[in-house]
């Protein structure tokens, strides 16, 4: 089957050589049984290689399951993968079985595999391996030929470094990789996408279509569009929708893209060497938006009081002495928002004796974020659901930090 026949059929738009190649290899694995790890930005369209995979394999006829491993919590993931036994805990009132049992002479898509607990790390590896898997509550072991296909935007490599991945597991994941390029880097796809988005849209809502003028597309192919293909499709149903004139110009193009800042960076792939892990960054995201609010309440308190940049003490026009108390982010990854890193809260201070030094020990990030998550699980007795709700991350990312922490949320 030509390659154009083969986009088509699963709706791919783009001539880029980079994605054309990562099709071309989807199509020359489809027949073994080899894992496949697909890496890439957030919203690069990773879900359409195991798509391709499957459907050109001798396991076309067999069941295809994709899953989100982010999306499962990490109390019942293993019982959602392996399948439990009845009465195996709290709510098994009826053995079931899992994606892998079911999935038997098929494919499993495994999406945000490196959200993965360890310990479901550990029995995915089994299966990989020699095609075993235990249900939750049972110690007989079943086999199931199941073609694992994985995927995932975290950086492996610190993954792997910090303990929060297993490298034995990563190079059986890795036996075939493929990378979809983002979409900064396929200026010329970038029009196609949207006209065809424009034309879906049209048909959807029942209206025209929108168009660009020159320069607009030109606009269009120069913004860095972070959310890949996923924030283009938004922008072009967000001008389908709510502007009349069709004709879309730089200007109005300009209202539906966020500014274009170089210090704002997408959510990486593995290649990408970025250090950092994309759920401990809401946590520190949250916490700088807070930090910023703070600042400018204790402004107002203090009456007169500063913002330092330094960690020394000043004083005030009153005579009092205060101290500001420095919040580091400089060994931070970089992150897609613009922050002051050096910005420090001034707090009153005790009194300090001429030629007296009183060193203050810097808090790192990490200190504030360890703190926030503490205040949180504290303010609400510890329900993990709400705190996790009041931090703005996920519970499951709570709930490993929890364990990180030892924190004893009861």
């Amino acid at each position: 089957m030509e390659l154009s026949e083969i986009k088509n059929r699963f709706g791919i738009i783009g001539n880029d050589p980079r994605l054309n190649s990562a099709i071309d290899t989807a199509i020359q694995i489809a027949g073994t049984n080899l894992s496949v790890l697909i890496t890439g930005e957030s919203g690069v369209g990773k879900e359409v290689i195991p798509k391709i995979i499957h459907a050109f394999s001798p396991r076309k006829h067999n069941n295809y399951i994709a899953i989100n491993c982010g999306a499962i919590p990490e109390g019942t993931i293993e019982s959602e993968l392996f399948g439990h036994e009845k009465g195996s805990f709290t709510g098994a009132n009826e053995a079931r079985k899992g994606y892998f049992e079911v999935a038997d002479k098929g494919t499993i898509f495994l999406d945000e595999v490196g959200e993965l607990p360890l310990a479901t790390q550990a029995r995915l590896l089994r299966v990989l391996e020699n095609g075993e898997f235990i249900r939750v509550g049972s110690s007989k072991a079943q086999k199931t030929d199941v073609r694992v296909i994985a995927a995932s935007n975290v950086n492996f490599m610190h993954a792997i470094r910090t303990g929060r991945f297993r490298e034995d597991l990563y190079y059986r994941l890795n036996a075939v990789p493929v990378y979809i390029p983002p979409l900064r880097e396929r200026k010329g796809d970038i029009h196609l996408l949207f006209m065809k988005f424009a034309l879906d849209f049209a048909d959807k809502y029942k209206m025209p279509a929108v168009r660009l003028t020159p320069e607009a597309r030109a606009l269009l192919e120069s913004y860095r569009w972070p959310g890949n293909i996923r924030q283009l499709k938004n922008v072009a149903e967000q001008i389908s929708i709510l502007e009349n004139n069709r004709q879309i110009t730089p200007e109005v193009l300009t209202r539906y893209l966020p500014a274009d800042d170089p210090s704002q960076l997408p959510v990486r792939g593995c290649d990408s060497g970025t250090a950092g892990n994309i759920q401990d960054r809401d946590i520190i995201f949250k916490m700088l938006f807070q930090l910023r609010e703070e600042v400018d309440e204790l402004k107002g308190m203090l009456s007169g009081g500063v913002v330092s940049r330094a960690a020394d003490v000043r004083t005030e026009e009153d005579g009092h002495a205060v101290r500001a108390l420095p919040v580091r982010v400089s060994d931070m990854p970089e992150f897609p928002h613009k922050f002051n890193p050096d910005y420090s809260i001034v707090v009153p201070a005790a009194e300090v004796s001429p030629g007296e030094e009183k060193e203050e020990t810097p808090r790192t990030i990490q200190d504030v974020s360890d703190d926030m998550i503490r205040r949180a699980l504290e303010k609400h007795e510890g329900r993990r659901k709400a705190a996790a709700a009041e931090l703005g991350i996920s519970e499951r990312t709570l709930y490993r930090k929890i364990k990180e922490l030892k924190i004893n949320d009861k």
